[in-house]
């Protein structure tokens, strides 16, 4: 089984940053990719950034050139570096994990969400 935490969230003038860590805990046969979500209220939940197991990463339009996603080499923790605050970053931000048990079923986990409010 797989647990993960995140933290890091708080609150933040517009034009700061705040970076977002999540530690996995438990062990998966294989990972896909690690991603950070994120859910404004009143809106769909969508995917922020993503790395994959051999460190490709890819990013929404929205945060492309002020998130970074990074991670030790095994993701055993997955950071979220956001410079550049928008009010319209403010969302419960989700970690998830996505990989493969051994009998090559798919399976996902997600953390509980830590919020990040940017203030005007």
């Amino acid at each position: 089984q797989v647990h993960l935490v995140e933290s890091g969230g708080g609150l933040v003038q517009a034009g700061g940053s705040l970076r977002l860590s999540c530690a996995r805990s438990g062990s998966i046969f294989s990972i896909t990719s690690m991603g950070w979500y994120r859910q404004a209220p009143g809106k769909e939940r969508e995917l922020v950034a993503r790395i994959t197991g051999g460190g490709s990463t890819n990013y929404a339009d929205s945060v492309k050139g002020r998130f970074t996603i990074s991670g030790d080499n095994a993701l055993n923790t997955v950071y979220l570096q956001m410079s550049s605050l928008k009010p319209e970053d403010t969302a419960v931000y989700y970690c998830t994990i996505s990989g493969r048990r051994y009998s090559g079923r798919n399976i996902d986990y997600w953390g509980q969400g830590t919020q990040v409010t940017v203030s005007s």
